[in-house]
């Protein structure tokens, strides 16, 4: 019998969509447009998809935990077909059976969906849509490569609305070439939508990329820091005079019902299975079927969709590489994760560091009051430098 050690943790299961209609220039993610996948099809995907979990199914015999989260990224997953998406589903439920009340997402381009495949998701026990936005000023969405229509996003929305979903709305700042005045534009043509949560993320320019590019060539420059800073405070200000709380640094929800589960339980450390090319997957420590304890283990899957069909098909796991997480890599993995949400990290984890709380205390980069009352919470000003506080408390 295969049980945890410590406090019992959920389990997600996050299903990684490799397929896109284009590819996009900013773009860094394990994604493959029309023509990049030879050798590869969604059927084998699928099929190769069922295969993995079977196989999760054997590796976990003696688990009896329901799943308490479902996460479709990519890629856009809805470049697969609403029956495509519900049998994926549909073998989750079968290989570990989902909780009464499992939020189960899908990300969505506004292009890729319609009333039809919406309610077919909701049917089939999608409770959530997350629809990649970006920006409401298209030459922005034009920098980025985006192909979708602005105007689609409202549609998409409503017909979302209309099949009982709830919906998120993703945003990018600090485009090249994108002011603080296309910036605030976006940001208010999302919140007239009234999504139930906001996501919005600095654009990293990655090297390898198509921008990335542009970049090295001197066809766009990067965007100031400062101003990238800005944009984050404005979008902190709108969203939060509109009624949405920051819960993570990039996150904003109306209510914590309406906050992304399956993304706490990233940074809550908890349990996740990872199906598809390249999807990372996390057990945290555990009791073995011979009563020996399991050390943590955290691997990821070969990223190219035909070898990962490959192994599968030749009854081979699709694992690429791994790691063990020692008792000291947890702790630093707790401060790093749990720091960046808003009900902080127990101040106990860094008791040995006090001279940095201090420092960060006296910097405005953590609340005062918080830490003396055994919490570190981030400031505002300490999420626009969370990495800086991150390595001031673990290292």
């Amino acid at each position: 019998m295969t049980t945890l050690v410590g406090a019992r943790r959920d389990l997600g299961i996050y299903i990684h969509v490799p397929f896109c209609a284009v590819r996009c220039g900013y773009c860094d993610f394990n994604t493959y447009a029309p023509g990049e996948v030879e050798g590869a099809t969604r059927e084998g995907y699928v099929e190769a998809a069922l295969e993995e979990m079977a196989l999760a199914r054997r590796t976990m015999r003696g688990d009896d935990r329901t799943v308490r989260t479902v996460f479709f990224g990519g890629g856009t997953p809805t470049m697969l077909d609403s029956a495509a998406l519900t049998t994926l589903l549909e073998a989750v439920r079968g290989t570990w059976g989902l909780a009464a009340d499992a939020e189960v997402t899908t990300e969505a381009n506004p292009d890729s969906v319609s009333r039809e495949s919406l309610q077919a998701l909701a049917r089939a026990g999608f409770t959530r849509v997350s629809l990649g936005m970006q920006s409401a000023v298209p030459h922005v969405l034009a920098t980025l490569d985006r192909t979708h229509n602005p105007a689609n996003v409202a549609r998409a929305v409503a017909m979302a609305r209309e099949a009982g979903l709830a919906v998120s709305l993703d945003l990018i700042y600090g485009t090249p070439g994108e002011s603080l005045s296309d910036w605030r534009a976006s940001l208010e043509a999302a919140i007239a939508l009234e999504p139930d949560h906001v996501s919005a993320y600095a654009l990293v320019i990655e090297p390898g990329t198509r921008m990335g590019g542009q970049l090295r060539r001197g066809e766009v420059q990067p965007t100031d820091p400062d101003t990238q800073a800005e944009m984050y405070e404005l979008a902190d200000t709108l969203l939060s005079r509109a009624g949405y709380a920051w819960y993570e640094v990039s996150n904003w929800a109306r209510s914590p019902d309406q906050r992304c589960r399956h993304n706490v339980a990233y940074w809550r450390s908890q349990d996740w299975w990872g199906v598809g090319p390249g999807a990372h997957s996390y057990l945290g420590p555990r009791i073995g079927a011979d009563g020996a304890e399991v050390p943590a283990r955290r691997w990821w899957n070969v990223k190219h969709p035909r070898a990962y069909a490959a192994r599968l098909g030749a009854g081979e796991s699709p694992e690429a590489d791994g790691e063990e997480l020692a008792a000291d890599d947890l702790r630093l993995e707790r401060v790093m994760l749990r720091l960046r949400l808003s009900e902080g990290v127990d101040a106990a984890e860094v008791a040995d560091r006090p001279e940095a709380v201090a420092r960060l205390v006296a910097d405005g980069l953590l609340d005062g009051a918080a830490a003396v009352a055994g919490t570190l919470r981030l400031t505002r000003r300490g999420r626009l430098l969370a990495d800086l506080a991150v390595r001031a408390l673990a290292f």
